[in-house]
């Protein structure tokens, strides 16, 4: 066990930590604003009119992209769901909007996916650190279990990481069934197990399931998407493991 001390909030007893993936470990901001432009474009030429509706609903404008928005949150199947929805309004058949929704997606991933997206500052370091501390580390993401194990295998963080877990058919956040799912997967108890997340879905996600607690991280300074937060930092540098 170790203790976790985050500006003025110390957890104690901790086994483990779940890390959310994109937008936390990952630097994620401009693959998935590449890959909603591209699958809103795919769509469009398919639906003309159809691409600026879907940008807005993905959460992009112009090169900004909405750290709280559909396609930086969502898991894969509920963004295919949303675009699907956009679709079924000019007047088509709920299995043929899926259909196409999810073609585009699937297409505009595989061109994006070219360049995967780096790590943010600090990641390796952290991993590091819980790592010596004798914590058990896992990856909780709302992108798939391939993008995950994809994720960990690009940037070699296998010895790090022992659980690599998506949401593919199954529930998605904020069902605490996830972290309860991973917990189990790990061996360990959700209340020796921290949550390390930049949403508001993680951080409901953690407290539901009676996590150890959660720390959220806004890289851009809004608090509010990681609202219910036990502390929110800036930087993972302000993770400090501080005995085991």
């Amino acid at each position: 066990m170790a203790t976790i001390k985050c500006r003025n909030v110390t957890f104690s007893n901790i086994q483990a930590v779940l890390f959310d993936k994109n937008g936390t470990l990952e630097d994620s901001q401009a693959y998935l604003r590449s890959l909603g432009q591209r699958g809103a474009r795919l769509i469009d030429a398919q639906i003309p009119g159809i691409g600026e509706p879907l940008l807005m609903a993905f959460g992009i404008n112009g090169n900004s992209l909405d750290p709280a928005g559909l396609i930086s949150v969502a898991s894969r199947r509920e963004t295919e769901v949303a675009a699907a929805a956009y679709i079924a309004e000019t007047g088509r058949g709920w299995f043929e909007s899926l259909a196409i929704a999810r073609q585009a997606l699937e297409e505009a991933e595989k061109y994006i996916f070219q360049t995967p997206s780096p790590l943010f500052p600090g990641s390796l370091e952290i991993l590091n650190a819980l790592s010596k501390a004798g914590l058990l580390i896992g990856i909780l993401s709302a992108a798939t279990t391939l993008e995950v194990h994809a994720f960990v295998k690009h940037h070699g963080l296998s010895d790090y990481i022992q659980l690599s877990m998506g949401v593919d058919e199954g529930p998605s956040k904020p069902d605490p069934v996830l972290f309860l799912q991973a917990c189990k997967s790990l061996g360990v108890e959700p209340e020796f197990t921290l949550m390390i997340g930049d949403s508001v879905g993680d951080m409901q996600m953690a407290r539901h399931a009676k996590a150890a607690g959660c720390i959220g991280i806004t890289w851009v300074k809004k608090a509010e998407h990681v609202k219910g937060a036990d502390v929110v930092i800036n930087q993972l540098n302000e993770i400090q493991v501080l005995n085991s």
